[in-house]
């Protein structure tokens, strides 16, 4: 076994570089002066948004030139989340930071480039998208995956990317051991340690582990492995575009909510934020989240959302982050140094 998992990782870097690595390498990001005909916005993303944004961004740009006649220049940086995070907080200077999750935001707050009251600035608490973590497999589900327990079995092989440097890996952690929790409720048996047991199970199955989450879905994407833990949007738009994978969604998962900041800082410093906040304010327009569905997103657009109702998979035991205590008790519990995921990887306290 571990002779095949180490021909597979060397597989994975083999194929995916160059190409591959082209889909989320950072891009060198520095600000440009514009002219008074002209502006640059520097937008540092998470990885899995590239796609999503290549139609948005040209959609603003029209919609900003017809309202004001100045030309929108964008110059784009897409990272696993935590990476991306980190850049900015240590100098690249983005204008408008959309992330994976509410953690990663939090480290521009520690940097004092945005407010702690970040989430009060608008109506949607700072989100942009939403999504669900689901289980990708293979055409036509060959091992019969239904749920989070099947992916400890001995003839399944599991993909998802490192949670130190990626933000949907830790959605994916968080939906694993949330599922745990919510599964030993219904058993009557221990919480804690009946999701800290199924997190080791699965984890004792994940052959390889990717800087971020679109890496671990080009690993998979090459043959790596029969099950991707994922984000909905990201199988969704593959399905659409043609690729015959199957999403299983299980009863127990996690609602991901991907949020957007206008970094005050930068913008102030740049003299950018009228069209910075013009274009956060347009990523949650109806027209973008649109867009953003298209690519496999969940809306959190009210309207958006009214008009599709009934069109995404409920599942029966969706839980949130708060019902898991809210960010800072998740990252306590699971990824401080003491945390339940470093038990994993060290293999501690097993049952």
């Amino acid at each position: 076994m571990q002779v095949c998992m180490l021909f597979l990782l060397v597989f994975v870097t083999a194929c995916s570089s160059p190409a591959a690595d082209s889909a989320y390498e950072a891009v060198d990001v520095q600000p440009v002066n514009s002219g008074n005909n002209s502006v640059t916005l520097v937008l540092g993303a998470y990885s899995v948004a590239r796609d999503a944004l290549q139609p948005i961004l040209p959609a603003f740009q029209a919609e900003w030139k017809e309202k004001t006649g100045q030309t929108v220049e964008f110059q784009q940086s897409y990272e696993a989340s935590g990476t991306q995070a980190r850049s900015i907080a240590s100098g690249m200077e983005a204008d408008v930071a959309l992330l994976a999750m509410e953690g990663d935001i939090d480290k521009l707050v520690d940097a004092e480039l945005i407010p702690h009251d970040w989430k009060q600035r608008d109506p949607y608490q700072g989100m942009v998208t939403r999504s669900i973590a689901v289980i990708g497999t293979r055409a036509g589900n060959p091992l019969h995956i239904k749920d989070w327990m099947d992916l400890t079995r001995s003839d399944v092989d599991v993909l998802y990317p490192n949670p130190k440097t990626s933000g949907g890996a830790q959605w994916d952690i968080n939906a694993i051991y949330g599922a745990g929790l919510k599964m030993a409720a219904e058993q009557g048996v221990d919480g804690p340690n009946y999701a800290k047991q199924l997190l080791h199970q699965v984890h004792d199955r994940v052959i390889s582990m990717d800087k971020s989450g679109r890496a671990s879905m080009a690993a998979f994407e090459y043959g790596v492995g029969d099950a991707i833990v994922t984000y909905e949007n990201e199988l969704k738009a593959r399905v659409k575009q043609g690729v015959d994978y199957e999403i299983i969604v299980p009863k127990h998962t996690i609602r991901i909510e991907n949020p957007v900041v206008i970094v005050d800082r930068y913008v102030d410093k740049h003299g950018t934020r009228e069209v910075a906040e013009a274009f956060v304010e347009f990523l949650r327009s109806e027209k973008a989240q649109q867009l953003w569905v298209e690519a496999g997103f969940r809306p959190v657009n009210e309207q958006v959302e009214a008009k599709l109702a009934g069109t995404f998979i409920e599942p029966a035991g969706l839980f949130t982050i708060d019902d898991l205590g809210g960010w800072d008790e998740v990252r306590n519990t699971l990824y401080s140094r003491r945390g339940i995921w470093y038990e994993v990887l060290a293999g501690i306290n097993r049952s």
